[in-house]
């Protein structure tokens, strides 16, 4: 599947209100830890690929992002399962190695086709993340920040792994 999407710190409670005016709609709040893993073949980095396994509300996801495929987004292949713990057993068998833990607080909204994340990461502070699912998606995104009142020349296209480790270093 694609995955389009964007990324820009913000203030949360300032981007609450105008998502309230612009329509989008609460769906929930979630807790989320992030492990990341290393390959044992190949420097993930270099490729800019990503393994990630999510443990969110007792559930876990283990996701491939492929590398980025535009110059404006994080428009990426993605390709997520449902796993369960044993997952973690498996990876390191193959030896796959842990990079590192994010944990984060992400509050969740939809409008129209696209998913819209306020995300408060442990470590990092406040983002906002709009994600869509094809190419034609991105316009709409854009529009959307548009309507947010964001210039696109804050967005980063950098994962939350590559901005904690700059802070780290």
């Amino acid at each position: 599947m694609l995955e389009v999407e964007i990324k820009v710190r913000i203030d949360i409670e300032e981007v609450k209100g105008k998502l309230s005016k612009l329509g989008a709609r609460f769906i929930r709040n979630q807790q989320q830890l992030d492990t990341y893993f290393h390959h044992p073949c190949r420097d993930f980095k270099k490729t800019d690929e990503a393994l990630r396994v999510r443990a969110v509300s007792g559930k876990y996801l283990l996701t491939y992002k492929g590398r980025r495929l535009d110059s404006q987004s994080k428009t990426r292949e993605e390709i997520e399962i449902e796993v369960d713990n044993k997952i973690f057993d498996i990876l390191e068998a193959l030896t796959f190695s842990k990079v590192r833990n994010i944990e984060k607080q992400r509050s969740f909204y939809r409008w129209d086709n696209l998913k819209i994340f306020l995300d408060k990461v442990e470590g990092l502070g406040e983002f906002l993340e709009i994600e869509g699912d094809s190419w034609q998606s991105k316009e709409k995104i854009f529009q959307f920040l548009e309507e947010l009142g964001v210039q696109r020349n804050r967005l980063i296209r950098k994962s939350y792994l590559e901005l904690i480790e700059e802070v780290l270093l």
